[in-house]
């Protein structure tokens, strides 16, 4: 028996559904003044999951070092009209990310938390866009100073 529910379900993330290839950009080291950008491959299928009102990402991440897989599960909260993102990695499957938390405004989700990075705080901000239906981009950037100014430390381009 399929649980549906009565209202529509959000439809903010249905553009990161299917299967897409992925170039990685990541910067070396954060929050050190580094400039030096590794890049990789990569692979994310994903599909929608509670009705709608979540999707859970699978990832495969080809990095110089060695592949590893890890997934974003996001879910929607009708009474904040916001969504949760959170991140495990496979190489430490006892440790789930503390949880982003936004909203799409003008086709753009922005996404936020509070976290530690060498046990000093950092906000944490995540941009999701959808350039083209075969194209996606999400950025992630650290702030050291309590959002004043980021660094965008890791740059991800979709494609079909």
């Amino acid at each position: 028996m399929a649980l549906e529910r009565l209202d529509a379900a959000p439809t903010d993330f249905d553009f990161v559904h299917g299967d897409w290839n992925v170039r990685h950009r990541r910067l070396k080291d954060r929050l050190v003044g580094n400039t030096e950008w590794i890049e990789f491959s990569g692979h994310m299928s994903t599909q929608p999951v509670l009705g709608g009102y979540g999707n859970v990402e699978d990832n495969l991440l080809n990095l110089p070092e060695g592949p590893y897989r890890a997934i974003a599960i996001r879910s929607f909260n009708p009474q904040t009209m916001s969504w949760s993102i959170w991140w495990l990695d496979g190489r430490m499957p006892d440790q789930l990310d503390v949880p982003v938390v936004g909203q799409f405004i003008d086709g753009v989700g922005t996404f936020y938390a509070n976290d530690t990075l060498r046990g000093k705080p950092i906000k944490i901000r995540f941009l999701w866009f959808a350039v083209t239906p075969d194209q996606l981009r999400w950025e992630q950037a650290f702030s050291a100073d309590d959002g004043a100014t980021w660094e965008t430390n890791w740059i991800m381009d979709f494609s079909r």
